[in-house]
């Protein structure tokens, strides 16, 4: 499936490490939320259903075909790999995409409100956190509509009345942008308690959004 088995052994391996870094950093609660990412063009790894983070071995993690089909691993994947494939056909550049139910996030997906630039960080996602329409959970219609919020332009949607769903060249890159969502949602919901929060213009996070391209190296 891939160039080498180590490439496959580390991808399994940052799908446990990840899952448990969910639960240490407040994104999600028990076995809530998933997470996937890229092996190759026809091959992903993914989370699987219903295993605590904690006890999660690389073992474990299914191989799926971009068709659906589990070519690797006992157990069954996540009940949201439909939603995760829809990503991976729509945007062939995704590497990962992360599911979460963090919960400032999931208070404006359940308010149907998308998250605005009211903090400069925003630029990870796109110029705000725009709302997916509410589709029940672990269908191939909440990954069409997740993907129509998505659109080319946003790496992170609100599923109405459920999390939020991330997407960005690595599993890496997509968890941090799932802290970057949650982040904002904390902010803006701690700014709206006190006032009326001041909104950056989309220019403005357009311009941010290139110098993050680079930030760290």
């Amino acid at each position: 499936m891939t160039d080498s088995a180590q490439s496959d052994s580390d991808v399994k391996q940052a799908i446990c490490d990840y899952g448990r870094q969910l639960l240490e950093d407040g994104l999600t609660t028990g076995t809530g939320g998933n997470l996937s990412a890229r092996i190759d063009e026809n091959h992903v790894a993914i989370s699987p259903s219903g295993i605590p983070y904690e006890e999660i071995t690389p073992a474990d993690v299914p191989i799926v075909r971009t068709d659906g089909t589990v070519v690797e691993g006992e157990f069954d994947p996540s009940t949201e790999l439909p939603m995760h494939l829809a990503v991976y056909e729509e945007r062939p550049e995704v590497g990962g995409v992360v599911h979460t139910h963090s919960p400032y996030a999931t208070t404006f997906a359940s308010l149907g409100e998308p998250i605005p630039a009211s903090h400069y960080l925003i630029s990870f996602t796109g110029t705000e956190v725009p709302v997916a329409e509410y589709r029940t959970h672990a269908t191939q219609e909440l990954g069409e509509v997740a993907v129509e919020a998505l659109g080319d332009s946003f790496n992170a949607t609100l599923l109405r009345n459920h999390g939020v769903l991330t997407a960005d060249d690595s599993l890496d890159d997509a968890y941090t942008v799932a802290l970057m969502v949650e982040y904002c949602a904390r902010i803006h919901h701690q700014a709206r308690a006190i006032g009326d929060p001041e909104i950056l213009p989309d220019d403005e996070i357009e311009h941010l959004a290139g110098k993050l391209d680079g930030y760290g190296q």
